[in-house]
């Protein structure tokens, strides 16, 4: 992708606020097998009423002609640099940082024998797309997701 597609985000928080529909694909590369998510993220203020926000993922799993509900919830924290974003588990494990300042972001995340690396791109005000590419022993998986913010949802003032 060029650099000229990039979409240059000033404050990834205030960015991300409302509804996105998700659409993701999944691609273990070893088997050739695909499988599809289809539903809603949602970034909410967090309940405690502290800086960031509350992202709650959730819809419809379809793996090997199997569909279940599947959902995941993150928090995104404010940065140590203004408009970037500190991701974290559910749990309060860190996951990844998130800085789409240019637009354009590549975050890894070591987890057992496994490497996660994504990549994430603003496409323009109301798209964005990150893909993690997953390798280790037992795993070689690309994981495409497109948010797509639904209509009705503006992007808060900065």
């Amino acid at each position: 992708m060029a650099m000229g597609a990039y979409w240059p985000v000033q404050d990834v928080l205030a960015h991300l606020a409302g509804r996105w529909r998700v659409e993701r694909t999944v691609r273990d590369l070893a088997s050739g097998q695909d499988g599809h998510f289809s539903g809603t993220t949602v970034f909410s203020p967090l309940e405690d009423g502290g800086d960031g926000l509350l992202h709650h993922e959730s819809g419809l799993f379809v793996w090997q002609g199997a569909s279940r509900p599947a959902e995941r919830t993150l928090w995104f924290l404010p940065g140590d640099r203004p408009g970037t974003s500190h991701v974290r588990f559910a749990d309060g494990r860190p996951f990844h940082d998130l800085d789409l300042t240019t637009g354009h972001h590549v975050a890894d995340h070591p987890c057992a024998a496994d490497l996660y690396r994504g990549e994430f791109t603003a496409l323009d005000q109301d798209r964005w797309r990150t893909v993690w590419r997953v390798g280790g022993p037992a795993k070689d998986l690309v994981l495409t997701t497109d948010y797509a913010r639904e209509p009705g949802t503006s992007v808060p003032p900065l």
